[in-house]
């Protein structure tokens, strides 16, 4: 296997003009000719050569994917697979999709995939078992309550202590629930967001937390009776920040890394942030 137990390595990135690509490697990684760590193009130690093996879970939620179809190039984060691939030399055509549950993509273990999306966010307890690309996204987390519940009117953060809440297990919302909320009910934790969703429309819990556009999406679309409540502000220096997952001890880290870094800095992440998560803008900060 292409993996072995070594410690990750630091990275030596150079972009590569007039192609897509932007290369970084680790210093283990393939060399040229001078013997230096390159990221050629299409040519990256991937799980399978010549290939770029992507993961997420299923179903795969809108506004991040639409039509549970990952492949399709339409949503914000198979957008933004298809543009790290270009930049690391993968047409879509070399560009494979793998159903990874929600949280087997962060546990430890040798993973089958090249790279995770799956609003997955960075943080050093995950950071123990896998390596995290640069964020791709900047997030925050919020409230969706069943409009005339007693979670609906709640102005601040001590609004919500005596609600009943809900959230997915595993996630950063979940977190938000415990560390900052902290409520004096014991919280509801569910396998996966579509049981928190049907526990929020069959009032079993009077709010759930999830990110802000998925939020947004719940109430326009899937759970008509609810309304977004407010949003939690930043967490941390640097706020909270979705990233790519990969192996703890893969090669191509760096890589990813780089590229996540061109596609901000050259605007692409922005323009499809627009595109795909536009109505997912504004809403009270609860404090």
């Amino acid at each position: 296997m292409r993996l072995a137990s070594r410690p990750a390595l630091l990275a030596v990135c150079a972009a590569v003009l007039g192609s897509a690509a932007v290369g970084c490697a680790p210093q283990d990684a393939p060399s040229d000719a001078a013997g230096r760590a390159t990221c050629a193009p299409g040519k990256l130690d991937t799980v399978t050569a010549g290939k770029l093996t992507v993961g997420t879970d299923k179903p795969a939620y809108a506004p991040w994917f639409q039509d549970d179809d990952p492949a399709n190039g339409k949503g914000f984060e198979s957008a933004v697979a298809y543009a790290v691939a270009d930049r690391l030399g993968y047409p879509r055509s070399a560009v494979g999709w793998q159903t990874v549950p929600f949280n087997n993509a962060f546990a430890p273990g040798e993973k089958k995939f090249d790279f995770d999306i799956n609003q997955i966010s960075i943080s050093a307890s995950r950071e123990q078992a896998v390596a995290f690309s640069s964020g791709y996204y900047d997030v925050r987390q919020a409230v969706v309550a069943l409009k005339g519940s007693k979670a609906a009117g709640a102005k601040s953060i001590a609004d919500l202590k005596g609600v009943r809440l809900g959230a997915q297990v595993g996630t950063t919302s979940l977190d938000v629930i415990n560390d900052t909320v902290r409520p004096t009910q014991r919280p509801a934790v569910y396998q996966k967001n579509d049981f928190a969703k049907s526990a929020l429309k069959n009032g079993q819990v009077d709010a759930i937390l999830t990110d802000l556009p998925t939020a947004f999406y719940i109430t326009s679309t899937e759970v008509k009776d609810a309304k977004v409540v407010g949003q939690f502000a930043d967490t941390g220096a640097d706020g909270e920040q979705f990233g790519l997952v990969l192996d703890k001890q893969s090669r191509i880290t760096g890589c990813v890394r780089s590229a996540v870094d061109a596609l901000r800095k050259d605007g692409t992440l922005a323009a499809l942030e627009k595109k795909w998560l536009a109505d997912a803008a504004h809403a009270p900060v609860l404090k």
